[in-house]
């Protein structure tokens, strides 16, 4: 039998128009915070990164480490891509995060699509 102390999930979007929508990695780590307080997961830090274009396409990076893991977010303006990923241990459930995060992404993004959702047991024995 197969045992998991983790689990992550994976989630991509397309139409992802933050620009447009007067919206940035600031707006988006204030989401990531939320839905992880929400979840009742210990956040031990959280940074980010906004990208103007010089050095790398602009977006940004986002991300929350917990005492357990990350939720991290990863986003190019230009595309309107979003890439979101939320990795727990133990007892608390990254889906709870991703659920939380995808309600207000689809309040705030009229036209948002899920390209791609995966979730993938960690830590396997």
């Amino acid at each position: 039998m197969t045992i998991s102390h983790g689990k992550q999930v994976c989630v991509d979007y397309s139409n992802c128009d933050f620009v447009d929508q007067g919206r940035h990695g600031t707006w988006m780590l204030n989401l990531m915070q939320y839905a992880v307080k929400s979840a009742r997961v210990r956040e031990v830090h959280a940074h980010v990164e906004e990208f103007d274009g010089t050095l790398s396409p602009t977006g940004f990076a986002a991300i929350v480490l917990l005492d357990e893991s990350h939720v991290s977010a990863h986003c190019y303006y230009d595309k309107g891509i979003l890439a979101i990923d939320a990795f727990t241990c133990g007892e608390s459930d990254p889906n709870i995060i991703i659920d939380i995060i995808h309600k207000k992404l689809v309040e705030s993004f009229e036209n948002i699509k899920v390209v791609s959702k995966d979730e993938m047991l960690r830590f396997r024995q």
